[in-house]
C-alpha cells in the first residue's frame, strides 16, 4: 500500500506544476475543468481550431469555448468557482496562470451571449471578467450574470456587489441590481430582469453546494469535482488500502478506462479524458486499484497532475493492460468498450450495470446508492428524473475526430456507430458477473 501523509501531499501539490508532465512544464500554466456540457458545445485550444467538446477536458490558457442554439456548458475552477455558458455564447480564457506568490489568476472574456459566474472568493486569487468594453475584477464571493449583445452589455448581481470598470468610469452594482452599458458609454442601474436560464444556473449552483458539503473531509488538493464524487459514488474503508472511492453501478466487469478518449492538445500530445460525469479528480490524482470482491476503486493520494498521460493502476487482475497513449497522429481517439450508459424515455431513466453513472444527469435521480444495489441484483433499474431529459444531439465521428460530441446533460453514452478502440486502448478480461457488494453502510458520501 502506498499512503502519503496529508502534509507530504500538500508539499507535493505545491510543486505539481513543476513535475515532468510535458503539457505543464511551465510553472505558470494551469488547467481547469470543462465540468458539464449539454447540446452543441465546441472548444478551440491554442491552435484556434474549433472541435466538438467533451466533458472533463482540461481548459488551459488561450482556450475558447462556444455553444450553439441548444448548447450549455460549465467550467469549474480549482476552488469550486464556476463559469456557465448559456446557448449562443462564446468565451475566451486569455489567462489561466499561477503567480509567484501562489495566487491563481483567471482572466475570462465573454465575447457573445450570456454567461453566469459564481466566484468563491478565495483569498489572494484574481478573477477578472471582461465583457465588451467593461471589466470586473472579483475579489469577494459573488454570483452574477453577464450578457453581451452587439450594441449593449449588462451585469446582473445575484450575490455580493461588484464594481464595473467602463469607458465612462466605475459603476457599483449591488445585489439584486443590474448595470447596463450601451455603445455610447451610458450607464444605467436598475432591478434584475429574469433571463430564460436563470433557473438552470441556480439549479447547477445548488447541486454544487449540496453535494460538495456531503463530507467533512476532503480527498483532493482542490475543490473542483468533489460534488460529482459525492453524487455518483461513495467512499469506504478498504483493508490494506485505506479510504477508497467507487462509483455506483460498477460491477466486477467494469474498469475505469471503459469510456473516454485519448484527446490531443497542440504542444502537449495525448492525454486521457474520462467520459464519466465524475471523471475529473480520480484521473488527475491518486491510483486506481483492483480490490478482490469489490472491483475497481479509486485511492486518493500522491501528486496532482494536470494532464493525465500515465494512468496509475495497482493490483490489476490478470489480462488487464494499463492504457497507453497513442504514439502518433493528432486526432482524438474514442475508447468505448462499456455495455452502454443510461437511456431515457420521457422522465424515466433506465440505468444498467457497469454504466458507472454514464448518462445520469447530475442531481436528477434520487438515492443512487439504493438504485446501485438494485442494479447489482437485477442488472437494470428504472428511476424517475426530476425533469424530462431531451434526446442526445450528437453526430458520430468517423474516428473520434477532434473530440467527442456529448449529448444532453453532458454525460450521455457514445453514439452506437462509434469507432473501435485503438490498439493501445486498455483491455481487461471480463469475468462472469458476480455479486458486487455495495460499499459498507457506514461509508462516507464523498469529499467536501
Amino acid at each position: 500500500m502506498f499512503i502519503v501523509s496529508f502534509r507530504t501531499t500538500l508539499i507535493a501539490v505545491a510543486t505539481f506544476l513543476l513535475a515532468s508532465v510535458p503539457a505543464f512544464s511551465d510553472s505558470q500554466v494551469r488547467a481547469v475543468r470543462l465540468s458539464y456540457i449539454e447540446g452543441g458545445v465546441q472548444i478551440a485550444r491554442s491552435d484556434g481550431r474549433f472541435d466538438k467538446a467533451m466533458v472533463n477536458l482540461p481548459i488551459t490558457q488561450d482556450t475558447q469555448l462556444r455553444t450553439s442554439d441548444d448548447g450549455r456548458a460549465e467550467v469549474e475552477f480549482e476552488d469550486g468557482s464556476t463559469l456557465r455558458l448559456a446557448a449562443n455564447t462564446a468565451v475566451e480564457f486569455p489567462q489561466l496562470s499561477l503567480r509567484d506568490s501562489g495566487a491563481k489568476a483567471s482572466y475570462v472574456e465573454v465575447t457573445k451571449g450570456t454567461a453566469y459566474a459564481d466566484f468563491a472568493g478565495t483569498k489572494r486569487d484574481e478573477f477578472v471578467l471582461q465583457f465588451g468594453k467593461e471589466k470586473i475584477a472579483l475579489t469577494n464571493s459573488a454570483h452574477l450574470r453577464i450578457q453581451v449583445d452587439y450594441d449593449q452589455t449588462s451585469v446582473a448581481v445575484f450575490k455580493g456587489d461588484v464594481e464595473v470598470e467602463s469607458a465612462s468610469g466605475a459603476l457599483r452594482v449591488k445585489k439584486n441590481q443590474t448595470g447596463a452599458f450601451d455603445a455610447s458609454g451610458q450607464q444605467l442601474v436598475k432591478d434584475i430582469d429574469d433571463a430564460p436560464l436563470d433557473a438552470w444556473d441556480k439549479q447547477q449552483s445548488d447541486y454544487h453546494v449540496r453535494y460538495a458539503s456531503k463530507s467533512s473531509q476532503s480527498y483532493s488538493p482542490y475543490s473542483y469535482g468533489t460534488a460529482d464524487l459525492a453524487y455518483y459514488g461513495s467512499f469506504f474503508n478498504a483493508p490494506g488500502y485505506g479510504m477508497c472511492w467507487q462509483p455506483y453501478f460498477a460491477g466486477m466487469g467494469w474498469d475505469p478506462f471503459m469510456d473516454g478518449a485519448w484527446s490531443f492538445y497542440p504542444g502537449s500530445g495525448f492525454g486521457w479524458v474520462s467520459s464519466y460525469p465524475w471523471g475529473w479528480v480520480p484521473y488527475h490524482y491518486g491510483n486506481w486499484v483492483f480490490l478482490p470482491g469489490f472491483g475497481w476503486a479509486w485511492q486518493p493520494g500522491g501528486v496532482w497532475t494536470g494532464w493525465y498521460t500515465s494512468p496509475h493502476v495497482l493490483n490489476a487482475p490478470r489480462g488487464f493492460k494499463v492504457p497507453t497513449a497513442p504514439t502518433s497522429g493528432t486526432h482524438t481517439l474514442i475508447v468505448s468498450r462499456g455495455g452502454g450508459g443510461t437511456t431515457f424515455s420521457g422522465n424515466k431513466a433506465v440505468i444498467r450495470n457497469n454504466s458507472a453513472g454514464l448518462g445520469i444527469p447530475r442531481g436528477q435521480v434520487n438515492n443512487l446508492a439504493k438504485a446501485s444495489r438494485e442494479v447489482q441484483t437485477r442488472g437494470t433499474v428504472t428511476e424517475r428524473v426530476h425533469a424530462p431529459v431531451s434526446a442526445p444531439t450528437m453526430t458520430p465521428s468517423a474516428r473520434g475526430e477532434a473530440g467527442i460530441g456529448r449529448g444532453s446533460q453532458g454525460s450521455r453514452p457514445m453514439p452506437t456507430s462509434r469507432p473501435s478502440a485503438p490498439a493501445s486502448a486498455p483491455r481487461m478480461s471480463s469475468p462472469a458477473p458476480s455479486s458486487h457488494p455495495a460499499p459498507p453502510a457506514s461509508a462516507g458520501r464523498g469529499p467536501k
